[in-house]
């Protein structure tokens, strides 16, 4: 599978809280790193996502945020991810930056120049990914 998404996952499924109309899909990545995705109850049926299923997940890198200094506050975002900034390739009106997490995976993020400097991120610095998880979309093998 090809995809457009600058950001995938492979993790093995390590909860699933199910609700009327969605779930709440816990990954665990290797590493260590934890991602929760928010998908329809519908999806995690005709998926079979249960604990223990190998499955990816996608984030386009636009739907990541970035923060610094950032402990103490509390988000409604379910995925706080700390690392720290591997690389930043500005553009000319926006940049990527590529984190590097606790655990050894990489996220790229999509932010404005400004926010570049805005935040100070360059290599070395440390910074968190926010993703909503309902912006992660889940797939599995066939």
């Amino acid at each position: 599978m090809k995809v457009s998404a600058r950001n995938v996952f492979a993790g093995k499924v390590c909860a699933v809280k199910p609700g009327s109309v969605n779930a709440e899909v816990e990954l665990e990545l290797p590493g260590g790193d934890r991602l929760v995705a928010i998908v329809t109850q519908e999806s995690v049926m005709t998926l079979g996502i249960a604990e223990g299923r190998e499955v990816v997940a996608l984030v386009k890198a636009p739907w990541v945020m970035l923060m610094t200094e950032g402990s103490g506050m509390r988000l409604s975002a379910r995925n706080c991810l700390a690392g720290t900034v591997k690389a930043v390739q500005p553009g000319a009106v926006n940049a990527e930056v590529v984190l590097t997490l606790a655990g050894g995976s990489e996220v790229a993020a999509i932010v404005t120049k400004e926010a570049v400097a805005e935040l100070g991120l360059r290599p070395g610095v440390a910074a968190t990914a926010v993703i909503k998880a309902s912006h992660i979309v889940l797939g599995v093998p066939i």
